[in-house]
């Protein structure tokens, strides 16, 4: 996949969060949306990846040549985020496959649940789960999808120094094979990326 953006920008009311970005990110390259709290860089992931409309302005995705029609864009993106909500009711297994109606999984839940090191959490309801512990498993949905595009939020959230090695770990068997697109304005998170974009620059 190959994403092109062309005069983007999202208003709230009458207070513009980015303005006039013209960019392209790469199939197989890392992206860091770098700035301070609040300067707009969940908001642009967010824009990116088609949960949230943008304002004005252009975003074409092209995989082989072909343009991926809007309506089914979703089906090339993973993304995690801390503000993403977990159906806290479910069962990690009854999450597993509630997630896997809409995306591709890379291995099976066995190996899911082996990667995420939480053999012993199988049948507990997700509400009894810490925040580590959750922000693991929206990372690992994110990780183990078949996915061109993979989008993460300020991803080692909540999680210890033990889950931050981890994340590291998984991310780095993925450098290479997709986008990545992670928004942070810590370094230890991103300091793999090649290419950087600075939403206070964009206004």
């Amino acid at each position: 996949m190959n994403i092109k953006v062309e005069g983007l920008g999202k208003r709230y009311n009458y207070d513009w969060i980015f303005r006039n970005l013209n960019y392209q990110f790469h199939k197989g390259s890392e992206y860091a949306i770098v700035g301070a709290n609040g300067s707009g860089k969940s908001t642009l992931a967010k824009v990116i990846s088609g949960f949230t409309p943008f304002t004005e302005g252009k975003i074409t995705y092209e995989s082989e040549g072909n343009i991926i029609d809007a309506e089914d864009v979703y089906k090339h993106i993973s993304f995690a985020s801390p503000y993403l909500e977990l159906i806290e009711e479910f069962t990690l297994k009854e999450l597993f496959n509630f997630h896997y109606k809409f995306k591709i999984p890379t291995m099976p839940f066995e190996s899911f649940v082996d990667r995420l090191r939480l053999k012993k959490a199988v049948e507990k309801q997700i509400k009894f789960f810490s925040s580590g512990m959750k922000q693991r498993i929206k990372l690992g949905f994110a990780f183990y999808s078949q996915s061109k595009l993979l989008i993460l939020d300020e991803p080692t959230s909540n999680l210890d120094n033990q889950g931050f090695s981890w994340y590291l770990d998984e991310i780095e068997a993925l450098i290479g094979t997709r986008i990545i697109l992670i928004c942070s304005n810590e370094e230890k998170e991103y300091e793999f990326c090649k290419h950087y974009l600075k939403v206070e620059n964009l206004k």
